[in-house]
């Protein structure tokens, strides 16, 4: 039985890869669509989603882990600050796609999902925080939910570049606000 569930969560996990591609592409694409992009069966596809819903949040859900995992390796490559404004960037950008979420969004399975994901973001938010207050970046003792609510702009800015563009230098006026 292992191998059966190494190969479904090895599936699941490829499913979830082409949805965020595909949602990133068109919110409105069929679940039939990214069955056949990820070359399996609508029936593989509905066992591990059943719903377009389920399929949206696990989407959400898998893009806000892979957020949060990119914390230890940003530290481990560069200075935190930067590190700081790599992640948030990379987490507006994840924020921005919404995957057409959009109606979803409002639902309780949503809400659930989202109050799911804020406490590991907001823990990814406090490691950052620690590793530029020790390096003297930060000034100490800010609250890693005060400065994810403070960075939320980043992700309200709009689509394209000069919305990105607007973002940063958004992101470097808040910085400025932080800094010792």
């Amino acid at each position: 039985m292992p191998i059966a569930r190494a190969d479904a969560l090895k599936n699941r996990e490829h499913i979830l890869q082409i949805a965020h591609d595909a949602f990133a592409e068109d919110g409105g694409v069929s679940l039939n669509v990214i069955a056949k992009r990820a070359g399996v069966g609508a029936g593989t596809l509905y066992r591990h989603f059943p719903t377009r819903e389920d399929l949206l949040l696990a989407v959400y859900r898998h893009d806000m882990q892979r957020v949060v995992d990119l914390v230890p390796k940003l530290l481990a490559e560069q200075e935190p600050l930067d590190a700081f404004r790599q992640w948030f960037e990379t987490l507006a950008d994840c924020v921005r796609i919404k995957h057409g979420l959009g109606e979803a969004l409002n639902s309780a399975n949503a809400q659930a999902v989202i109050g799911e994901t804020t406490a590991p973001v907001t823990a990814a938010v406090g490691e950052l925080l620690r590793a530029c207050e020790a390096a003297g970046s930060v000034r100490p003792g800010l609250e890693p939910a005060d400065v994810l609510l403070l960075m939320a702009f980043m992700w309200r800015t709009g689509e394209g570049e000069p919305a990105r563009e607007r973002a940063r230098r958004m992101m470097e006026l808040a910085i400025d606000g932080i800094t010792n």
